[in-house]
């Protein structure tokens, strides 16, 4: 199969615990953020209790500090709302058309990375999978998968 591998470094993780639900809470977030120029890439939201939610995203090492200024505001318009940052990743992307069709890509991508890397945030799409790891465990889990793939 015909697969691309791709690693970028220097990826930092925010995550936002006792989110409102909704739409409006992710678009007044990543507008918030896009308005200071900052570019989101990976985006993931699970439901919480009490009807509230946690959003996970991440943004370049770089940028991070713009974006806790933009957290903070939003924490004092609601106090309720935790933030946590991790810096320090990196995001490892396997992707192709050859994926779409091909069951069983997912979990021969976890099996590999099994052991080898503290998996903090995984989103996929139909031909893409991507693994956010911490940068130490980075290039021995990159090797990893393009053996297997």
């Amino acid at each position: 199969m015909d697969f691309c591998i791709e690693l970028q470094e220097g990826v930092t993780l925010i995550s936002l615990a006792e989110c409102p639900t909704g739409a409006s809470f992710l678009a007044d977030v990543l507008g918030r953020i896009a308005g200071t120029g900052i570019d989101v890439d990976m985006i993931a939201l699970a439901p919480g209790s009490s009807g509230r939610a946690a959003l996970s995203f991440t943004v370049s090492d770089e940028d991070f500090a713009r974006v806790l200024g933009v957290t903070g505001a939003m924490q004092k318009e609601n106090p309720a709302l935790r933030v946590s940052v991790s810096n320090g990743h990196a995001k490892i992307t396997i992707g192709g058309e050859a994926m779409e069709g091909s069951p069983g890509v997912a979990a021969k991508v976890f099996a590999t990375v099994q052991g080898l890397a503290d998996l903090r945030m995984v989103t996929t799409a139909l031909t893409e999978i991507s693994l956010l790891v911490s940068s130490s465990d980075a290039q021995e889990t990159l090797c990893a998968l393009k053996k297997l793939l």
